[in-house]
């Protein structure tokens, strides 16, 4: 039926005379009243044009907000035919929101509110900043002015996301095929084009659940993800490089329970972590039948959100798919202290009472895992000694623990050799604090409140679910347990598709933590394993055991012997030395009283003397048989100075029970005969001429075929002995590439 023009503004009159303003907009006068306080400006409807964009635009978000949120605004029909008015307003909050917006357009409006006194309504009606999303972040601040200045840009996003979700999600239901009622028909891939404001020349939803994404181990293949190349399509190759925010579809709702969608959404930050060095923590999403919960994963397992039914909460759900598109980059999970600029990245230091700018060169090692202690390390320079090698270790350490940056500046000064020497070391601040797990990224969360909701053993173990949302938005509540002890890091010479953890969280236990913290060292070199040949293998482990006496008798023992913790330097042009030790992330002293508090046994797995397996305390002949068994895995593993192999009997050590791998090892052990008729048949024909020396080292380490009974000094010269003697074997010294 059309109405007449005339009938039209008297039904317009009616419904703004029934449904006053009253003090609907007091919470933007107040919000103006403190803008201009904090410019120094007297409140007039001149002080707008005296104002910078910045405090502009956040007012005139404070006034939309307070306008759609008035009654008349929700029952007027909009200017363009289609719905309420109410619409109109979150489509121009949308655009307000945005970089270019011209604010001309809306200056007059904002005078006119700025100046009007409130008129008397039947019912008084709650402040926008009630209502607003942004007040439950910001209510701790002190004064009106502290207010203006540091909350301006929280509320510009949280509102913008907030209101742009809103807005769109009314799109989402227009038209005579909407794509939301009573449910979703469809994936909502075009709500990005309705949201001017966010960033998307950033990051885009994409699909491609039949092809698997680049960089992985393995073939893995990502159902629906956020990436940061807004060209992407169909036929795109993506690298896990690119994954954003990874998600996991699954038409079946009972696979939420069951978790295998978990197990899936884990397996893939796993990835995402894996190729991205400087990632913090990952965010993701599952959705299993119309069933979806949002996911945090960091280096203490994961943070899962209550589940909710996107058909029946489509709202919830549009601003938790635009949060991740509107996210900074740091509330993604990227690390803020690693800048870009001019084609390279850097960090900045201060050592000695001035800073350093310390450029990154290459990404070294960088751990495959989401739960533990992550070591990454870069080889990088000062920018103004570009000659001098360093490398950066970052890593995620127990606060129970001895700080490794500490004790290593320690053993540098008492002059411990073959050793990699200390140059600087921090806890990362990030915005004035200490970055932690529980406290920063996770924001202070209690997961000991949460409600168990384990549905089964698995590599991530649901352990915890809470209904409360951390200070990032669209994150978790629910723990999934996955915490990485140290026994588990990467120990095999590729990595093998192996759990890389293998300890769980158990519900109402205590709760972990892990610090952020940076190692730099002066000293630069490659695995041991990569040794240009046989001879020089033998001769980096013996520095290396030299290195590791010369500890020692400062009272550390190492506590972590393995393949990726003994260098070797053949570059005549690095000043480190030919070989050394690194790592002192569980190193301890010898005369501390008292366990440090952090879980797990000590040592990579497969590298684990027999004795710590079984439980013992750690001491320095642990340390020396795992000697022994770095060189045993090179043996099966190194089929030249490059390349390498996995041998399955072998690669089970990285997570087989630590009792069942004890007792293995006893087995390739105990009776020599029997361990040279293994080596012969798992040796590489690369290593097969050191099968006679690794037997003799065999019967120095384990006496009678047995584990050590007593300390003994003197076992380092022996073994260094061999060692040396090996080198001296004209057949370590033939060419071994003909055999490969």
């Amino acid at each position: 039926m059309h109405i007449p023009p005339v009938m039209t503004d008297q039904l317009h009159s009616k419904i703004v005379e029934e449904n006053a303003i009253g003090r609907g907009l007091d919470a933007f006068r107040a919000s103006f009243d403190a803008t201009c306080e904090g410019a120094s400006i007297s409140r007039t409807p001149d002080a707008l044009e005296r104002l910078n964009q910045e405090d502009l635009q956040n007012l005139a978000l404070d006034l939309l907000s307070a306008l759609r949120n008035l009654p008349a605004i929700r029952v007027l029909p909009s200017k363009t035919g289609y719905g309420i008015l109410r619409n109109d307003v979150l489509r121009l909050t949308s655009a307000a929101a945005s970089d270019d917006f011209n604010l001309d357009r809306i200056k007059s409006l904002l005078k006119t509110a700025a100046v009007t006194k409130p008129t008397p309504a039947p019912q008084p009606i709650a402040s926008s900043l009630q209502q607003t999303p942004w007040l439950h972040n910001t209510g701790s601040f002190a004064n009106s002015s502290e207010y203006r200045k540091d909350v301006g840009r929280v509320l510009r996003a949280e509102l913008g996301v907030m209101t742009a979700s809103e807005a769109v999600f009314e799109q989402c239901k227009e038209g005579s095929e909407p794509l939301f009622s009573d449910g979703w028909s469809g994936w909502p891939a075009t709500f990005a084009e309705g949201c001017r404001f966010i960033p998307s020349h950033r990051r885009r939803p994409l699909a491609q659940p039949n092809k698997p994404i680049q960089g992985s181990t393995a073939d893995r293949k990502l159902d629906v993800g956020f990436v940061d190349d807004p060209k992407a399509g169909k036929d795109s190759k993506c690298h896990w490089s690119h994954i954003l925010v990874p998600g996991e579809l699954k038409s079946n709702p009972a696979a939420d329970i069951a978790g295998k969608a978990w197990l899936d959404i884990g397996t893939y930050a796993r990835e995402v972590l894996a190729a991205q060095d400087t990632r913090r923590f990952v965010l993701g999403f599952t959705i299993c039948g119309s069933l979806t919960r949002v996911w945090e994963f960091d280096r203490l397992g994961g943070l899962a959100s209550e589940r909710f039914d996107i058909n029946e909460d489509g709202s919830r759900f549009m601003f938790t798919v635009l949060g991740f598109l509107y996210m900074s980059e740091e509330d993604l999970g990227f690390d803020p202290t690693f800048i870009a600029a001019n084609g390279q990245r850097f960090i900045e230091i201060e050592r000695n009472g001035s800073k350093e700018r310390l450029v990154i060169d290459e990404v070294m090692q960088r751990a495959r895992c989401v739960a533990g202690r992550a070591t990454t390390c870069w080889k990088a320079h000062r920018e103004d000694l570009p000659q001098v090698p360093l490398v950066i270790k970052d890593s995620w350490q127990y606060p129970e623990r001895d700080e490794e940056g500490e004790l290593l500046c320690e053993v540098t000064h008492q002059g411990v050799i073959n050793m990699a020497r200390h140059y600087h070391h921090e806890t990362v601040q990030i915005h004035g604090a200490d970055d932690d797990v529980r406290n920063n990224i996770r924001g202070g969360l209690d997961i000991t409140l949460a409600t168990n909701n384990r549905p089964e053993r698995s590599t991530l173990q649901p352990a915890m679910a809470a209904s409360e949302v951390s200070r990032r938005g669209p994150k978790s509540s629910t723990v999934a347990g996955e915490k990485r002890s140290s026994t588990q890091t990467g120990a095999s010479l590729p990595h093998s598709k192996r759990p890389c953890s293998a300890s769980l969280v158990k519900a109402g236990g205590d709760l972990s933590n892990r610090l952020h913290r940076l190692v730099i060292l002066r000293d630069y070199g490659k695995p041991i394993y990569k040794a240009s040949s046989r001879t020089s293998l033998l001769a980096a482990l013996s520095g290396c055991i030299e290195g590791h006496e010369s500890l020692r008798k400062v009272g550390v023992v190492h506590r972590d012997i393995s393949i990726n913790n003994l260098l070797i330097n053949e570059d005549t042009s690095n000043p480190s030395g030919p070989s050394f030790l690194i790592d002192l992330d569980l190193a301890i002293k010898e005369d501390r009283e008292g366990a440090s508090g952090a879980k797990g046994k000590t040592g990579t797995r497969a590298f684990m003397a027999i004795g710590v397996l079984l439980g013992e305390q750690h001491s320095f002949m642990h340390d020396l048989e795992s000697f022994f068994w770095v060189l045993f895995w090179i043996c099966i593993q190194c089929e030249g100075p490059v390349e390498t192999r996995v041998v399955k009997e072998f690669g089970k050590w990285n997570y087989m029970d630590t009792k069942e791998l004890a007792d293995k090892k006893k087995g390739k052990v105990s009776h020599e005969g029997d361990f040279i008729k293994s080596a012969e048949i798992n040796f590489t024909p690369y290593c097969q001429p050191l099968i006679p020396w690794v037997s003799r080292l065999r019967k120095v380490v384990f006496p009678n075929g047995g584990r050590w009974e007593r300390e003994d000094g003197g076992l380092y010269v022996r073994m260094w002995r061999i060692l040396q003697e090996a080198r001296e074997d004209p057949k370590l010294g033939e060419d071994g590439s003909k055999m490969l």
